[in-house]
């Protein structure tokens, strides 16, 4: 835990000393709080809306977060450095993950002035607000664990942010994807694709249903993907 966390810390500082920390976090604040006064002019005292689209804005922001993770040190050629010291493979990959899922629940955190302004107007259900943020919450790490793995496989953080994306963007759609298969949800290769739906997991969740179902597709694939990403770090090692 000692390692990780002093990787976390490291991260973390690294994240607020470079302005493109700043660019993201402006960027994200632009477009939240865009939706935010859209569903606010609807009438909405809730932030249902918000929460639904706002995943949708994490497909994108999550790999940004991620991409200079391992690409930058390979590009600097600091990795080696890194692989050599007494860490473990799998410390470096938790280390950076802890340090950009941090970065995420900060920009959540900027984000509670919403749920103030809601107090002021309305009396929005406090229960299903951390319910909102726990679903952010994970549809985040399993974002930015896309992220990390892309991270680790390309020195190019041009490449590795993209390739997050585009998987990300499959997962959103692979329900509509079933459609195309003859058979349709009646086929075992349909159910197993409608299965990996990032949305179909979120649908439920923005509406503050917390299912066990969701939860292990969440863990699932932050998991999968700090596992591979490790891997991934342990074959450079070796190879």
């Amino acid at each position: 835990m000692k390692n990780i966390w002093a990787i976390t810390k490291r991260e973390l500082g690294a994240y607020f000393a470079s302005p493109v920390a700043y660019a993201i976090i402006a960027a994200f604040l632009v477009f939240s709080n865009a939706l935010f006064m859209l569903y606010l002019q609807q009438r909405e005292a809730s932030l249902r809306g918000w929460v639904g689209t706002t995943t949708f804005l994490a497909i994108f922001f999550g790999p940004a977060i991620t991409m200079r993770l391992l690409s930058e040190e390979k590009q600097l050629g600091t990795i080696e450095l890194l692989l050599t010291s007494p860490v473990r493979d799998w410390e470096v990959i938790l280390g950076k993950f802890f340090a950009a899922l941090g970065f995420w629940v900060a920009l959540l955190l900027l984000t509670l002035v919403y749920v103030v302004i809601l107090r002021i107007f309305g009396n929005p259900d406090m229960v299903l607000v951390a319910a909102y943020y726990l679903a952010l919450v994970l549809f985040g790490a399993a974002a930015l664990s896309i992220g990390v793995l892309t991270s680790t496989l390309s020195s190019n953080q041009n490449v590795a942010v993209f390739t997050a994306i585009a998987i990300m963007l499959v997962l959103w759609i692979a329900s509509f994807l079933t459609q195309l298969i003859p058979g349709g949800s009646g086929n075992a290769i349909a159910s197993i694709i409608a299965y990996l739906s990032i949305a179909d997991h979120t649908n439920d969740m923005v509406k503050g249903v917390i299912d066990s179902k969701d939860l292990i597709y969440y863990l699932s694939v932050t998991i999968g993907c700090l596992f591979l990403s490790t891997r991934a770090l342990e074959a450079r090692k070796w190879g």
